[in-house]
């Protein structure tokens, strides 16, 4: 490919941005060259369905493998339109996510359980308004920073508020969402092969509809 799919990461998202030229889709240069408004059309749709069966693709994939629910992954996909010079984006936030989103949230006498996991000592309810969450006291036996990743970041604590004049600091749970960054590139890779196929798909759909107001069809 002249210009193709290529993926980007931050300290807090990914982005996979989709391109392709259809005129180096076999078999398509001529009608490309022929009717560029046709198969500009055949493009974007391509690039769009590719950004869809991507997003939920990853959903399924990253939900599977942290135990998270695959609509709270759903969340942290945003498709972007396909821009003037024909490339499609897929932004996903892979900062830390709520534990209470990855299912639903059992308070137990001991703590609280979701998704296959366990938070000792953890208690579910709303703090300061808002949702309801999984928080810990600091001070408990039972804190485990792993299982609280936002707690401190370089010595700022931004996991936690302070409930009752600081006298309480809390944690709230949160699932690490690190592991997936070494799947962007295969994630690339498979949704550009995925775009080729569809692109000609719909280039063959422009093709006929030409064909049949030409009379040629």
């Amino acid at each position: 490919m002249s210009v193709g799919s290529y993926h980007k990461q931050s300290a807090s998202s990914g982005l996979i941005s989709l391109r392709a030229d259809p005129q180096d889709v076999k078999g398509f240069q001529n009608f490309a060259k022929l009717v560029p408004k046709a198969v500009a059309t055949a493009q974007r749709r391509a690039i769009n369905k590719t950004l869809g069966w991507l997003r939920r693709r990853i959903a399924r994939d990253v939900g599977q493998q942290e135990r998270i629910a695959i609509s709270a992954v759903r969340q942290r996909l945003k498709a972007f339109p396909v821009s003037s010079n024909g490339q499609g984006r897929l932004w996903f936030g892979i900062n830390p996510i709520e534990a209470s989103r990855a299912g639903r949230p059992r308070q137990t006498r001991t703590g609280v359980s979701v998704a296959g996991r366990r938070y000792q000592g953890a208690f579910f309810r709303r703090v300061y308004g808002g949702n309801p969450d999984i928080w810990i006291r600091t001070a408990s036996k039972h804190f485990d920073s792993k299982d609280y990743p936002d707690s401190e970041l370089g010595g700022r604590r931004t996991g936690w508020i302070n409930e009752n004049d600081s006298r309480f600091p809390l944690a709230k749970a949160k699932i690490s969402l690190e592991e997936v960054r070494s799947h962007f590139e295969a994630w690339t890779n498979r949704a550009h092969e995925r775009l080729l196929v569809v692109m000609e798909q719909e280039l063959n759909f422009e093709l006929q509809k030409f064909l049949r107001r030409t009379g040629n069809g």
